[in-house]
């Protein structure tokens, strides 16, 4: 029987494909044990607040009564329950690039009205934090796609309070300081909204703070606009 031999052409090409399957199957494997770790840390995590208190994971089961909303930017380096060292159940929470509130946005409102009219929370929290990327980039670039309309407050505030900055002011010292005025504008917004508005004039017991967090110390810093009703929303 003879020996059957490829054409050059087609051997390069096996080799190719081959090549492929076998840098797709490699990518998939280091994909697979990154996503894997993440159910083994969970797995260890409840383990250990199941040791602490067998009844946990049960009660926290039958219901939520969190006393906070916390509005606060996505970035992975803020993480809203470790920050103010709270477990499951006792914050909830809201997180978009930048930290915004802004009238247009069907989930925040509706997070904040289920907050408010369901949950009673008594607090909420805007929280940003210094050197926070989507200010950054609101007000040194102009980035590509859905987020350039995201960040359009944030460009429209700045060019709003351009008078606030001084000539000698730096680039970071001008980020930091605008990340500042976001969050007291961003109380504002929630200050202004149906939900919190019609809460007040009923009576109820409903706080808006703004707060800001350094990444590099871990430290919160209240910017003292805290509002408890209509006459108290900060100006800007």
């Amino acid at each position: 029987m003879k020996a059957r031999h490829c054409r050059p052409e087609v051997s390069l090409l096996r080799r190719r494909v081959y090549g492929r399957d076998v840098s797709r199957h490699l990518q998939r494997t280091i994909k697979s044990r990154a996503v894997k770790k993440l159910f083994e840390n969970n797995r260890r995590w409840a383990a250990a607040i199941t040791k602490d208190n067998p009844q946990f994971f049960e009660t926290l089961s039958l219901q939520q009564n969190p006393e906070y909303l916390w509005i606060g930017c996505s970035d992975s380096r803020v993480p809203p329950s470790q920050i103010v060292n709270l477990p499951p159940g006792e914050l909830f929470v809201h997180r978009n690039v930048a930290n915004l509130v802004v009238p247009d946005d069907p989930n925040c409102l509706s997070v904040i009205q289920y907050a408010v009219d369901a949950l009673k929370v008594k607090h909420i929290i805007v929280c940003g934090h210094y050197g926070c990327g989507g200010v950054q980039s609101a007000i040194s670039e102009r980035p590509k796609g859905p987020i350039d309309n995201w960040l359009m407050p944030i460009k429209k505030l700045y060019d709003r309070k351009a008078s606030v900055f001084g000539e000698g002011t730096g680039s970071q010292a001008r980020v930091d300081q605008l990340c500042e005025i976001n969050v007291i504008e961003q109380v504002r917004n929630v200050c202004h909204t149906g939900t919190v508005q019609d809460a007040w004039e009923r009576g109820q017991a409903l706080q808006v703070h703004g707060w800001i967090y350094r990444l590099s110390d871990g430290l919160l810093t209240d910017l003292e606009v805290t509002a408890d009703g209509p006459a108290s929303v900060p100006d800007l």
